[in-house]
This record gives C-alpha cells, sequence and structure tokens, in this order.
C-alpha cells in the first residue's frame, strides 16, 4: 500500500489538472473544490495546494489545458486563411469535447506557453494577410473572441436541459413558420431555412464573415 507521504510525493501539475477535469465533468464546475481534489488524488487537500495556491491558478491551467489539446499537432497552412480557420475550428472541438471544462474557463486569459505559441501563430498569419502594429492587434484579440464565444456558447448548449433545447429547436420549424407575413414579411420569406441552419452552419458562417473581414481590412492598409 502506498503511504500518504508517497502519495503526495507523486503528485503532480498535471495529475491534479486531470483529476480536476474529471470532477468538472462529472459534476459539473461547482463540484470543483481543493477537498474533493484531494479526495479524488488520494492525498490531502493541502498537498495540491503545494502545486496550485489558488482555485484561479487551477482554472488558468485548465484553460491552458484546453489550449494545448487544441494546439496538439496543429501545423500552420501556406495560407492565412486556413491556419485561422483550422485552429479556430480546434478550439471548437477541445471546448466541445469538455464542455463542463470549456463552460468554466473559456474567457480566461492563461498567460502561459500555450497561450503564447497560439498568439504568435494567429500573428504570423494576420502578417501573412497583411496586417501589423495595432491593426494585427486589434484582430487577433477579436479573432479570440470569436473563437472562443462560439465555442462556449455551443458548450453551454451541450450542457443544458436537453428537453428545454428540443423546445427551442422545433421553435424554428413551429413558431417561425407561422410567423404572418403581413407583419413580418422578412421573417416569413426566411423561415422555412432556419430550421436547416445547425450548429456546425452557425460556427462556420461566423468564421468566414471574421476572415472576409480580416481580408477586407488588410487590402485596406
Amino acid at each position: 500500500m502506498i503511504d500518504s507521504a508517497a502519495r503526495r510525493r507523486s503528485l503532480t501539475p498535471d495529475r491534479i489538472v486531470d483529476a480536476a477535469m474529471k470532477i468538472i465533468e462529472d459534476g459539473g464546475p461547482q463540484a470543483l473544490t481543493f477537498r474533493r481534489l484531494g479526495a479524488e488524488l488520494g492525498a490531502d487537500h493541502t498537498a495540491v495546494l503545494r502545486h496550485f495556491g489558488s482555485k484561479d491558478d487551477l482554472l488558468l491551467a485548465l484553460a491552458e489545458r484546453l489550449l494545448a489539446a487544441a494546439l496538439d499537432g496543429f501545423a500552420p497552412s501556406v495560407d492565412w486563411r486556413e491556419t485561422l480557420a483550422g485552429l479556430a475550428r480546434r478550439v471548437r472541438r477541445a471546448c466541445c469535447a469538455h464542455p463542463q471544462v470549456a463552460v468554466l474557463v473559456a474567457g480566461r486569459t492563461t498567460r502561459r506557453e500555450t497561450e503564447f505559441l497560439g498568439a504568435e501563430i494567429v500573428l504570423a498569419a494576420l502578417h501573412q494577410a497583411g496586417l501589423a502594429g495595432r491593426e494585427a492587434a486589434s484582430c487577433y484579440r477579436a479573432l479570440v473572441d470569436v473563437a472562443l464565444a462560439q465555442a462556449a456558447f455551443e458548450a453551454n448548449l451541450l450542457v443544458a436541459d436537453p428537453k428545454a433545447l428540443a423546445g427551442d429547436a422545433a421553435a424554428w420549424g413551429r413558431e417561425y413558420l407561422a410567423a404572418s407575413p403581413e407583419k413580418y414579411p422578412h421573417l416569413a420569406a426566411v423561415a422555412p431555412h432556419l430550421a436547416e441552419v445547425d450548429r456546425e452552419d452557425q460556427f462556420e458562417t461566423a468564421l468566414a464573415l471574421f476572415l472576409d473581414a480580416v481580408e477586407l481590412r488588410a487590402a485596406r492598409a
């Protein structure tokens, strides 16, 4: 049997983050406490505090883990649009693979190595597109927000009440189709297509709009 001192010595930041992700995915964000972490790891919670001095420090490590999953194996394309689109899609997949964690940390700035690497990739692609300085900084921040906001929104849907979401989905093919053409002529004209738009379509449309805007800004610059 491994004694408590040996368990404490075997604790690593990666093991702690693994356990934290499991707790959140099993019980939701509210389930994550240092005492619960200690129990999951078979160690006193004070041993966890030696690696992460606060819960916020641990949340930043979780956000970094999501980014690491998104960047794992990623290689920039020779085409800047494909680089940015591919990275945004990877962020979405990472968030949707761990929706409970994404809901909790998607908006955080980790200021750690993986985030710096992601920033370098995005800014290099924007430079390739023709943007630099303040313009590149603004577009970088905007792209991060667009990708993470879309991914976090979808993560929220993945952890929401399925019955409520079923009612929302049905509304596109029911209440919207029944909207009065006299009162809402433009809505009535596109209502038959609204139910056809899925989350994939929403994400890709938002991404394409953003990349088109980058291209227009670069042309002006």
